[in-house]
């Protein structure tokens, strides 16, 4: 009776425990932070390659899940230097003062089927604001070039006004040269060990 007491005082103690979500690790070959934004009459496209994150996510217990991304804005890439160089400058990011831009999520829902609700706070420069963002998920399956790992998929999209995070003065936009809203597409993939 005793044996068998015990075996039930540790099953309740470790269900009571709560259950973390899995860890994942982004993919730096196949995670993206890509931009669009307008240029008179041309889109202008590029990309920032330089990024860390801590991933927590587990789609079926979504409130153990967080996102905290970091990003280098010193390494924005639109393939033309002189045109890098200049969005380096006090002009734009003014990279030398603040070297990254940071997601930290605060909550994560599932809003329905595969789309998750990710609240959370971005800083770009000395600004941070609220960002709600909504993930599709593509779901996660044993890498088919990665023997060992699992890996999953997701992404989002978003428009931010960079004017508001202090990219840029306004004067290029009241030239109508360079828009403010910046168009933005996140796809990562997510690595773990099986």
């Amino acid at each position: 009776m005793k044996k068998w007491s015990l075996w039930l005082i540790l099953l309740l103690v470790f269900s009571a425990v709560p259950a973390r979500a899995q860890q994942w690790q982004l993919d730096p070959d196949h995670t993206r932070f890509y931009f669009a934004i307008q240029h008179i009459y041309s889109t202008v496209r590029g990309e920032f390659a330089d990024f860390t994150g801590e991933v927590a996510f587990d789609p079926a217990h979504p409130e153990q899940s967080h996102f905290n991304l970091v990003v280098k804005t010193a390494s924005v890439n639109t393939n033309i230097g002189k045109r890098d160089t200049h969005l380096r400058s006090g002009d734009f990011f003014e990279t030398g003062k603040y070297p990254r831009m940071v997601y930290n999520s605060t909550k994560v829902s599932k809003v329905a089927d595969n789309r998750y609700r990710v609240d959370g706070l971005l800083t770009i420069k000395d600004v941070t604001k609220a960002m709600p963002l909504e993930f599709v998920y593509h779901g996660q399956k044993d890498s088919p070039l990665m023997p060992g790992k699992i890996v999953a998929g997701l992404d989002t999209g978003f428009t931010l006004d960079r004017l508001a995070f202090h990219v840029g003065d306004g004067k290029f936009f009241k030239m109508g040269a360079i828009g403010k809203d910046v168009e933005v597409l996140i796809t990562m993939e997510l690595l773990r060990d099986k």
